[in-house]
């Protein structure tokens, strides 16, 4: 495969999953999909499944299912089919069919306490998830960032080859000491450490760049937590932040993924240590 050919397939899938996040709650279609990346519904359709091996529709409801699973347990206060119509669910009962297939429990029962059961094998896949202190946020307006990027799967070690492909690439196009940024899509009590979604990326001007993968967080109220430790920490407080602060703070997550922004990068870092805020998108309860 030319290597203008292989850019291009990778383009229109990083937009695509990219476009599904963004647009969650929506109705998204393989006609909309084919068209905003130019190429035909077959095209499209079968790109998608070589390069992530997945069928599109199967990806957008695992990704729905998941984003449900974590605000059905963090989001105490939002009944459950408003999480599901938050996650583009626009039946309730194809909602609980689905949610049942993949976790085993029905969202009734995975809000009550069917989550515990469930996150107590994967939590043994961590070394702990427990941290000694408790931690508070400020609370701030954060603005939209645009970001070049490289997807990862899986919140492992081996994150750090993806780290060193991105800022080779940076060095490559003239990007001096880029803002590094790293998006945890996925809670970790809930999600196997093999099959989260992380994303590694480096702030730039869009413009400037408009053959390359860039996705936009969006402008949002968050919840900004300013961390130190070494690696694996991370996933620690993260489930600190979902599982307890959270659930009791007045304020509900977005369908929005958390991110850092990393002051010290623990990927690169010699010495495994990181120094980083973390972002995580509220909206206020009243």
């Amino acid at each position: 495969m030319k290597k203008d050919t292989k850019m291009i397939r990778s383009k229109i899938v990083n937009d695509t999953i990219f476009y599904i996040n963004k647009n969650i709650e929506l109705n998204i279609t393989l006609d909309e999909l084919a068209k905003n990346n130019s190429v035909s519904k077959y095209h499209f359709h079968r790109i998608f499944k070589e390069e992530t091996g997945m069928n599109l529709f199967e990806m957008i409801t695992s990704i729905r299912l998941q984003k449900a699973a974590n605000l059905l347990i963090v989001n105490k206060y939002s009944t459950i089919s408003e999480i599901a119509n938050a996650c583009g669910f626009n039946s309730h009962s194809s909602f609980i069919k689905a949610f049942k297939k993949k976790f085993n429990y029905t969202p009734k029962e995975w809000k009550k306490d069917g989550y515990k059961k469930f996150s107590q094998e994967i939590i043994k896949s961590y070394e702990s998830l427990e941290i000694k202190e408790k931690i508070e946020p400020t609370i701030k307006f954060c603005e939209t960032i645009k970001c070049l990027y490289i997807r990862h799967k899986g919140y492992g070690k081996n994150i750090t080859n993806t780290w060193q492909r991105l800022l080779s690439l940076s060095f490559e196009l003239g990007i001096k000491n880029p803002i590094q940024i790293g998006i945890q899509h996925d809670n970790p009590t809930i999600t196997l450490k093999e099959e989260a979604s992380y994303i590694a990326c480096i702030k730039v001007d869009e413009e400037k760049f408009p053959n390359l993968p860039i996705l936009e967080l969006p402008s949002s109220i968050c919840a900004v937590f300013t961390l130190k430790g070494k690696y694996g920490d991370v996933l620690k407080y993260m489930a600190y932040i979902y599982n307890e602060w959270l659930p009791n703070s007045g304020y509900e997550a977005k369908t929005i993924p958390s991110y850092s922004i990393y002051k010290k990068n623990h990927f690169v870092d010699n010495n495994e240590f990181f120094e980083l805020d973390f972002y995580l998108p509220i909206k206020v309860i009243y």
